[in-house]
């Protein structure tokens, strides 16, 4: 089966690539998961934004850092299943940080989210016994497993890729908006990605307004952020996966300017 994984959703210009690409290729993949963090005005996803990228046809969400950027979110997390924000975040927070749904093809498909610690400021449990953890909650009731991990840190992620190679079908890393070149299948058959990327505005520093941030390093002094103008890009890979074994058999990374 073939599932897509999108990186980082940023603003209006994400939303924009995802339906431009979906439109054209949605129908191809079976299962379709995205990071939607960032989703609304670049910081959280409203309960609005949600709804919208539901209609584009994605099947699943993730989250990180920016997860309670947006008030509403805790009452999607409150009613729907198909949302998932990291695992180990400590303290007793709304929502649950794994799933399991059902692909269009019939396969059940379980997400787990987690967080880094290596340069992350919000308190988190460790990521790797957590993982032990998720994994122990939901390997009965799916087919395949994905876990996203965001995380700045790609050592952190690299070592969470074998660490968890042949029990999940993939590891694919968010947060830091730049997508790594590194696509592979692990040595146990786990497809892993150190970073999806951003689905956001082309011209930007991480989706943001490239003078502010230029500024901000010149002068030091900080400004409001502000989401980039300008074309969008979509970023993400689609990992095909034998639903027998649950391993990764090809792994395809995705980079396309509108």
């Amino acid at each position: 089966m073939k599932i897509l994984a999108i990186g980082d959703i940023f603003g209006r210009a994400g939303r924009d690539a995802v339906f431009e690409w979906l439109e054209h290729s949605g129908g191809e993949y079976d299962f379709i998961v995205a990071n939607a963090e960032n989703a609304a005005h670049g910081r959280g996803l409203s309960k609005p934004v949600f709804e919208e990228l539901l209609r584009a046809g994605i099947d699943a969400f993730t989250l990180g850092n920016h997860a309670w950027g947006c008030p509403d979110v805790t009452t999607i997390l409150r009613y729907n299943e198909n949302i998932v924000r990291p695992a180990n975040f400590e303290g007793d927070v709304l929502g649950s940080g794994s799933t399991v749904l059902t692909a269009k093809n019939g396969a059940k498909v379980g997400i787990i989210n987690l967080i880094g610690r290596v340069y992350m400021p919000q308190p988190a449990s460790s990521p790797f016994y957590t993982a032990d953890a998720e994994i122990e909650k939901i390997k009965d009731k799916c087919d395949i497993i994905l876990v996203d991990f965001h995380a700045e840190a790609t050592s952190e992620k690299n070592a969470m890729g074998y660490y968890l190679d042949g029990r999940v079908s993939a590891v694919f890393g968010t947060h830091t908006h730049i997508q790594t070149a590194d696509a592979k299948i692990l040595p146990k058959g786990t497809g892993y990605i150190t970073d999806l990327g951003m689905t956001g505005p082309v011209i930007s520093v991480l989706g943001v307004d490239k003078n502010i941030i230029v500024d901000r390093f010149l002068g030091g002094i900080p400004q409001k952020f502000a989401v980039a103008d300008g074309k969008p890009q979509f970023c993400g890979a689609v990992f095909e996966i034998d639903e027998n074994s649950g391993k990764t058999v090809n792994i395809t990374r995705i980079y396309k300017e509108f």
